[in-house]
């Protein structure tokens, strides 16, 4: 996917992102996780009209809305175990679809993760065992993004949003049903 990553899109995202992430990370070591998963699965779910609101009126986001939304999204990233259902809508924004908005999207994520990761370290909450389970479901994740190209560059871009939209649905509902459990 690296020949597919915007890398303009990528930079903006990550340059805000990144450091936003580590104080995001330090911060959720003090907050109750469950008000948070409550709040973002209600905002995944918000988003999903409002993107459709924002392209029926045409607005197309620059690489300035990027680099805030990737302040905002980087902080969140750090306090919740993952945030791409919340930069779905943003690169969405901007104009990023199907191979293109998956390799961005993952190149802007793994420098808000590392950042993430290496804060729990400093701090002493990433232990081997959380280690492991980060990188068995990273292995999966990325498994699953190779089995998914194939399939991802043949959908038409309306089809691809559609499946987004329920994607973040979906993970919105997921969330709530967390903090409420």
């Amino acid at each position: 996917w690296w020949r597919e990553v915007d890398w303009r899109a990528c930079a903006a995202y990550s340059v805000t992102g990144i450091p936003a992430a580590a104080l995001g990370a330090r911060t959720l070591l003090a907050l109750p996780s469950r008000a948070v998963d409550i709040s973002i699965g209600l905002f995944l779910i918000a988003m999903v009209p409002a993107r459709h609101w924002l392209a029926r009126h045409q607005l197309k986001f620059s690489l300035w809305h990027l680099a805030l939304g990737g302040a905002v999204i980087g902080y969140l990233t750090g306090i919740v175990v993952s945030t791409g259902p919340l930069s779905v809508p943003l690169f969405l924004f901007y104009g990023l679809t199907k191979g293109a908005f998956l390799a961005t999207e993952a190149a802007s994520s793994l420098g808000m993760y590392l950042s993430k990761s290496a804060t729990f370290h400093h701090f002493g909450a990433l232990t081997p065992e959380v280690a492991l389970q980060g990188l068995i479901a990273g292995a999966s994740l990325m498994f699953g993004a190779f089995i998914a190209k194939r399939f991802v560059l043949h959908l038409e871009p309306d089809l691809f949003r559609r499946v987004l939209d329920g994607i973040m649905i979906a993970s919105g509902l997921s969330m709530i049903w967390t903090g409420l459990s």
